[in-house]
């Protein structure tokens, strides 16, 4: 990889954009380096979860704008559905995930922290929809994920005014799962991998999913879903050792199967 630093340890795939000189700005060869990344997270049963972060002190200053690279001649819808695909690749890596965000993260930055599903913040952190100051509408997802952490109204004013908000501001609105000082954001982000990597990846997954779909389901179509699933787990050899470990007073060792 050009622009990701990638480590694996005990079920915890850590993903670091290392553009450090350019504020981890996503140029086109990260776009595509994200884009395969994210993909091959999805389907690797021994990644339990994802931690996204940036290297340098930064989570990611959005697009690079600066130039066009070796795609000059392509058209901006073009380059745009590739932004497009890594957003939805990153929103459908059934694995929890989970954004570590130091410094900027601004523009397709902020969306790309707030498309995981928890967002841990040092207090070094800002937060920022910069895009209208840049002459253009939200992407990366920030049309979707904004409404739903903040309402409607607090989006519209993220989205509209683009004013650069503090990490405590953001934990207080609820962009935001935990803020805290610098030198406790890693242990306590190994501590949460940890837990999660530990977890029954089936159960998660399918927790996961119905709660990312749940804001368009009708209370029966939620609980048709949830039953299914529950179904599906206790075909599993995940839940009958969650079972037998209750009865034997230990910790359950889950498998995926």
């Amino acid at each position: 990889m050009e622009t990701l630093l990638i480590s694996r340890q005990d079920g915890v795939v850590t993903v670091t954009m290392n553009r450090p000189a350019k504020k981890n700005a996503a140029n086109d060869v990260m776009w595509r380096e994200l884009l395969e990344t994210f993909r091959a997270v999805a389907t690797n049963p021994e990644d339990r979860v994802m931690v996204l972060t940036g290297a340098g002190g930064e989570f990611c200053s959005g697009a690079d704008l600066s130039g066009r690279g070796d795609q000059s001649n392509v058209s901006s819808l073009t380059r745009m559905r590739v932004i497009t695909d890594v957003c939805l690749a990153l929103q459908r890596i059934p694995q929890p995930t989970i954004a570590k965000v130091r410094g900027v993260a601004v523009g397709a930055g902020c969306n790309m922290a707030l498309v995981c599903d928890l967002v841990v913040a040092s207090d070094n952190a800002r937060f920022s929809e910069i895009f209208s100051k840049r002459g253009l509408s939200v992407d990366f997802g920030g049309t979707w994920a904004l409404p739903r952490l903040v309402g409607m109204h607090r989006a519209k004013e993220l989205a509209f005014f683009a004013d650069i908000i503090s990490a405590k501001e953001a934990e207080e609105i609820g962009l935001v799962n935990r803020m805290m000082p610098d030198g406790e954001v890693d242990a306590f982000v190994d501590g949460w991998a940890r837990r999660l990597a530990a977890g029954p990846p089936i159960a998660l997954a399918q927790t996961k999913r119905m709660i990312n779909n749940s804001i368009n389901a009708t209370l029966e179509q939620a609980l048709e879903d949830e039953a299914s699933a529950q179904a599906n787990n206790f075909n599993t050899r995940d839940t009958a050792e969650a079972m037998a470990a209750f009865l034997e007073k230990r910790e359950p060792r889950f498998t995926g199967r």
